[in-house]
This record gives C-alpha cells, structure tokens and sequence, in this order.
C-alpha cells in the first residue's frame, strides 16, 4: 500500500446493507488511511426509527451504502439516512461500472462509489475527496446538546419555558454558546416574548439546505444579552407548511454551539417530527388539566408511532397549583411514566416579563425552578447530588474515626 497521509479524527463508520463482507473487505484498505477508525454493521435497509437509534447508539459519522444487495432499497435508504444525519458522506459500494446507478447514487446525496473488487487507487482516491469536503464537526468534534420543547397543546408555555431556559443556562455558563431558535412554522412568538424582530428567519437557512455557511449564519442570527437568536417568520410565507426537514438548521448549529434550544410548534406533523427525531432530549410541556394530559397521551402515542425514542422524552408540568387539577403523583400514575419537572404557576413573574421583554427574575420561584431545569439538563444537579453524597459519607468517617 502506498504511504499516505492520515485523515485526522476520529472515524465511526457504519456499513448499511445485508452483504457484511464489504466492512470486513474494505477494513484494511480503510483503517490504515486514517487516525482513528471502527466499523459497525447495520445489516438490513433500516427504517427511519431504527437509522435514529443507530446514530444514537454508534455516533457514526462516515457511512459506506451497500448498494448491491437490493438496488431499490438502497436508493430508498440514502435519503433517510440524509434526513437523520444531513452531514454525513456516504459512500455508495457497486458490484461494478454502472454509470446510470453511479448516477442515481450521486443525485440521491452520496458523496463517492466504490466498485468491487476494491483497489488502493479507487480507496485513496475516494478518501481524498473526503479528506477535501470533511467539515470540522465531522472528525470527532463536540458536537452541541440540542434540547427540543414541544407542546402538547397550545398555550401550554413551551415558548416562555425554552426562551428563559436559554437565558438562564447562559447566566449559568457564560462560556458556553447558546443558541434560541424558534422553529414554529405557523404561529412562532418568540419575537414577541422576547421584544425583537428581524428581518431574516429560519427560512433563510433552511432554503440553502447542504450549503449553509457561516456568512449567512451570521446574516440571520442576532445576539440578545449573550444569546444567539434565530426567529421565525414575522409574517405566514407561502410554501412555508410545505417543508418538512428541519435536519440541515439543526446539524449546523449543534456543529457550532454547545447548546442549541428549540422552541417547536407542536408534536404533529413532518417538520417537527424531524426536531424530535435529532434533538438530545424533547421536553413535552403540558399542564396538570385533565384536557392537558389528554393531550399528553396522544402525543406520546404519535411519537411512539413515528419511531421517536421514548427514552429522550421528558414531561414536563407548568404552571403547576395542586389546589387546581390533578397533583403530581396523579399525573405520573395517569401517563404511566416519570414526571420530569414541574414549574410552579407564577402569573405576576410571567407577565412582568413578558411587558419589559425580559427574562423572568432568577430570584422568583419561577426562575428558580428554570435554573433547576437547566441544572438538571446540564447534569449539573446529578454531579451536585454526588458531590452531597459523598461529603456526607467523608464526614461521617471523620465523625466515626474521632
């Protein structure tokens, strides 16, 4: 093998389709090339669903497509895994010189083909157009914490939550770069909330797809008290229900934030289904009403339906009385799960606000339950409770050892 350069990073590829002698073939052409390198077979043409809990599970960011086994459902699978995954180069493997199908791989959104048998000419050549195109997220970067709040049902006050969660996280850690997106395609009010207005909106990023660069980035986003700001459409724009990705907005900027929060428009439909699909954790804000917890259940059924983990949900409870509706352990043996958080109702802090278009006070028992959310999202609280711990247990050896 000829001596070549490494490509830098670490590389977590995952090889698609039934033949799983294509890993074991390419593995030794494929790992010396690069600095850091494992394989995972997926040996079937995945559904949607199961492409999700793959990448969660494996975190590939390389993915080799086996094109031969099943020409149909190959094609059919690039753009599900496109959709799961916008960034990610995938390379189409051919049981030979078909430039039709190399040409249908190629509009699918394949980044490069290999024919069998494999050769280090068509590996080096391949792998250099990678090396060429690789974004920095791509080599084993951080990539940002995406927190997507969904309501179960309208005025449940996702939008107040997610606005002030971002400004609380920030005053938290400074250092970190926080990003508030409002992804409502029909009726966003983040602008409202939070007294801002912009010409420019996530139809902007979302109409240039695979080509978003940091010029336009920085054209749309506007920076508010050390938080950065992508709004939604001050006015309906024609076609704007028709879109159904969020996935190239999310994947950019997870790639340049650390922490990127979403305020969607409901549970229902393409477009958010696509939030749910790639956000870390869906925070599904509801209220302790009967008719809110109705509304609960068949959220989750429909997420449940549309293949979005059950294991990143949390239930969130706002405005919370227990002199009104169902208490808390209620709404945990109503739903049959864990509530998450509950928010305290707190009229005069919520509107306040909402007149200076500020965030809520940190000292008010609203505010304080947001920076416990934060916290416990941060795994902030998790490490505290440990460092408790073990205090206690230190404390108890010195009382015993004395």
């Amino acid at each position: 093998m000829a001596e070549t350069h490494k490509i830098n990073g670490n590389w977590k590829a995952l090889f698609v389709g039934p033949n799983t002698k294509i890993r074991r073939e390419l593995t030794p052409f494929l790992a010396p090339r690069f600095a850091a390198f494992a394989g995972h077979d997926l040996e079937t043409y995945p559904t949607v669903g199961q492409l999700v809990e793959t990448f969660r599970i494996q975190q590939p960011n390389l993915c080799f497509l086996d094109v031969m086994s099943d020409r149909a459902a190959a094609l059919a699978a690039i753009p599900d895994i496109l959709r799961v995954k916008p960034e990610i180069p995938i390379i189409a493997v051919l049981s030979g010189n078909d430039p039709d199908l190399i040409l249908r791989c190629l509009r699918q959104g394949t980044t490069e083909f290999l024919l069998q048998p494999f050769t280090d000419e068509q590996v080096q050549g391949a792998l250099e157009k990678l090396a060429r195109q690789q974004p920095a997220s791509m080599a084993g970067a951080n990539r940002g914490k995406v927190l997507c709040f969904m309501p179960a049902k309208g005025g449940s006050g996702a939008t107040t939550i997610s606005c002030n969660l971002a400004y609380q996280w920030k005053r938290l850690e400074p250092q970190k770069r926080v990003l508030l997106v409002d992804l409502d395609q029909l009726a966003g009010t983040m602008s409202f909330v939070l007294k801002v207005k912009s010409n420019y909106s996530f139809v902007d990023v979302a109409q240039r797809g695979s080509e978003i660069d940091g010029d336009l980035w920085k054209s749309v986003i506007m920076n508010r008290n050390g938080v950065d700001i992508l709004l939604s459409p001050e006015a309906m724009i024609a076609g704007i229900s028709d879109m159904t990705d969020a996935g190239p907005i999310i994947e950019y900027a997870r790639a340049i934030n650390d922490v990127v929060i979403i305020d969607a428009g409901s549970v229902y439909g393409d477009w958010n289904l696509s939030q749910a699909h790639l956000c870390d954790e869906l925070l599904l804000i509801a209220t302790n009403e009967l008719t809110s917890l109705q509304a609960v259940q068949r959220s989750l059924s429909y997420l449940e339906a549309n293949n979005v983990g059950r294991w990143k949900i949390r239930i969130v409870v706002n405005r919370y009385d227990k002199h009104i509706g169902l208490s808390r352990d209620s709404i945990g043996t109503a739903l049959h799960t864990e509530i998450y958080h509950v928010m305290p109702s707190d009229y005069d802090a919520v509107q306040r606000a909402l007149i200076d278009g500020k965030p809520i006070p940190p000292g008010t028992n609203l505010g304080k339950s947001i920076s416990g959310l934060a916290d416990r999202l941060a795994g902030k609280e998790q490490s505290s409770k440990k460092s408790s711990s073990l205090g206690g247990l230190l404390s108890l050896f010195s009382r015993t050892s004395s």
